[in-house]
């Protein structure tokens, strides 16, 4: 009987559970229940439903005892940066805001005030982004200091979860590596900034590491599904888990391609030099303690949006085909500008930003989608560029992973700008490298190297060049 791993992914827009097994020294995934995920306003504030995703999360174990299934252990990864506070009670004294919430609008510039740009990014290594949790929780400080005064746990999204199925609290150090409040070099929290801002250092967590089994369900729990089974850090950070699933490890460039796009290299120390800050390079913690030494990029998120705005009736494939058909329409947008990140209306913003810039507005679904796509390629062309005079050094290959890998007219689009072979796969890299780090935990895959090994095995990869993809 092989052993069973559930990996809880969830993401900006929807959650699964995934059934993950080895079987004949390849790694088997079934996904066993998905779920729906947004954010939705409450009161003033942007926010995820977090009682309402543990919930889902518990609706999907349930459904492991209508199929028969026992698993030995389970893990989970969200989105980062966002987070939990509680209090003596371990009660929420909040809702849990999403990164999107304008409330860090400023908050940026003011701690830059208190503790440079400079000393920050080369004690934690972490690029700037307004939304990050450093700049929320300071928010909270100025803003709602009572919170604070009550806070006696600072838990993520993740460990929040964690939390609620075993009672206990730990801070996973690849989420944790995104607040950039750890330090790169000791990998504990910085209590020198802490205390700088003024932000209590007790309600912090020890940091675990990936492949820590955490413990076993409440006993609550097992009365209510049934069974019992291990709960086990992966990389809690998505991005974190889905570079585990990198098959191209040598030489590679990576991007993670989802809602949002990572691209970068692993490295095993961080890089926190002058360059790096001035491209807004970040060193997010991996397994094993490496390093995730990569740029955020704006992502689908920008065509989802899309997608949206016209009201769904287009599908994903339908606007890529749609691009092409708009194969004369040429006009580049910088996907990172602040107004694409929460738009009330991405269509709006698009032509808003064309019109800036004097360039040809979009005025079709086809042309609205080519701008996104040929965008979304010259900024990882731009990064790559970046990552290259950092390292001084020439990348052969780049590999494409996640849900965005299957849009094969943007991967033509990334070997054509960039003139490097793209490897697009595996699709369900994020459930692949969760499942991967429990079954190291569990002794079942040996270390990273089996684990890459097994899954190269085990699912598709198409290769691109600046002609017509080939599976390898």
């Amino acid at each position: 009987m092989p052993r069973y791993s559930i990996a809880v992914d969830i993401g900006a827009s929807s959650g699964r559970l995934i059934l993950g097994y080895l079987e004949d020294g390849l790694l088997k995934l079934e996904e066993i229940h998905r779920f729906e995920n947004k954010i939705v306003k409450k009161g003033d504030s942007f926010c995820w439903e977090a009682d309402k995703l543990f919930q889902e999360i518990k609706n999907g174990l349930k459904k492991c005892v209508e199929l028969g299934i026992q698993p030995d252990s389970i893990g989970i990864d969200t989105w980062a940066v966002d987070f939990l506070l509680l209090d003596e009670n371990n009660q929420p004294l909040t809702e849990a805001v999403s990164y999107r919430d304008p409330r860090t609008d400023g908050m940026m510039e003011e701690v830059f005030e208190l503790f440079s740009k400079e000393r920050l990014y080369l004690e934690t290594g972490i690029q700037f982004q307004k939304f990050n949790t450093i700049y929320q929780l300071f928010s909270i400080k100025k803003n709602n200091p009572e919170i604070l005064e009550k806070a006696k746990s600072f838990l993520m999204i993740p460990d929040y979860f964690n939390y609620l199925l075993t009672g206990k609290k730990a801070n996973e150090y690849t989420n944790a590596t995104s607040t950039q409040l750890v330090n790169a070099f000791t990998k504990h929290w910085d209590g020198q900034i802490l205390d700088v801002l003024g932000i209590n250092k007790e309600m912090f967590q020890e940091i675990k590491t990936p492949k820590t089994i955490l413990g076993t369900l409440s006993q609550e729990l097992v009365s209510e599904l049934g069974f019992d089974l291990q709960v086990i850090l992966p990389a809690t950070h998505d991005t974190g888990s889905a570079v585990i699933a990198v098959p191209e490890e040598d030489e590679s460039i990576y991007i993670s391609s989802g809602t949002w796009s990572l691209i970068g290299v692993e490295n095993y120390f961080p890089i926190c030099v002058t360059k790096a800050l001035d491209y807004n390079f970040t060193n997010e913690g991996g397994i094993d303690y490496q390093y995730r030494f990569l740029k955020n990029i704006m992502g689908l998120w920008m065509i989802q949006e899309v997608k949206r705005n016209y009201n769904d009736e287009y599908s994903f494939a339908q606007l890529v085909d749609l691009a092409r058909e708009a194969r004369d329409y040429k006009a580049i947008v910088s996907v990172n500008d602040d107004r694409f990140l929460k738009p009330e209306n991405m269509i709006d913003a698009i032509m808003n930003y064309c019109i800036e810039t004097q360039q040809q507005v979009p005025n079709t679904p086809g042309e609205m989608a080519k701008c996104v796509f040929d965008s979304l390629a010259v900024s990882y062309q731009e990064a790559v560029s970046e990552i290259e005079e950092i390292f001084e050094k020439k990348f052969t290959k780049i590999n494409v992973i996640g849900g965005g890998c299957q849009n094969e007219m943007l991967n033509q689009l990334i070997a054509d700008v960039t003139m490097k072979e793209v490897f697009a796969g595996p699709v369900e890299a994020t459930a692949i490298g969760n499942i991967a780090a429990q079954l190291m935990a569990l002794g079942e895959i040996r270390d990273i190297k089996e684990a890459r090994s097994i899954i190269k095995d085990s699912f598709e990869v198409k290769k691109y060049l600046p002609t017509q993809p080939v599976i390898s």
